[in-house]
């Protein structure tokens, strides 16, 4: 049985992780976000009157937590059948396959389903194999 302890640092992790690589992200397709055909696309919570709004770092954080607990709490159910021995590349594994199962099959529904650029959404896959791969070790090591 892991600890409740380590799922919630691991979490706080996974919840770092992903805000930074997410910053990164923003900052390089900042040119989409400030994009007037796209502006309707944008919810409240993100760009308010005056743009981004500061509920969307607090419901960014929270919802990136909530994240990172599920993921590591599948990771906690699984790991034994990754099929790795050293705790990185289990990681690494692990993070690759739900970016596989997870990422992946709703970057494609939002191609078909969201008016925006493939370039951005490919961006946005892109910035979730990142996370889930820094992720999966992280949470890896701390699970042990």
């Amino acid at each position: 049985m892991v600890k409740a302890w380590k799922i919630i640092v691991a979490a706080i992790v996974f919840m770092i992780i992903s805000q930074v690589i997410h910053t990164i992200e923003a900052q390089i397709t900042m040119n989409y976000y400030t994009d007037p055909t796209y502006f309707s696309v944008w919810s409240k919570i993100m760009m308010g009157k005056m743009g981004l709004t500061p509920e969307f770092m607090y419901y960014s954080l929270t919802f990136a937590f909530i994240g990172g607990l599920l993921f590591t709490g599948v990771y906690t159910t699984i790991q034994k059948g990754v099929p790795e021995k050293t705790i990185a590349k289990k990681g690494l594994i692990y993070g690759l396959l739900i970016w596989l199962v997870g990422i992946i099959p709703g970057s494609l529904s939002m191609v078909l389903l969201i008016n925006l650029p493939v370039d951005l959404i490919a961006y946005w896959t892109v910035t979730g194999l990142i996370i889930n791969l820094l992720a999966g070790v992280a949470i890896a090591k701390i699970i042990k």
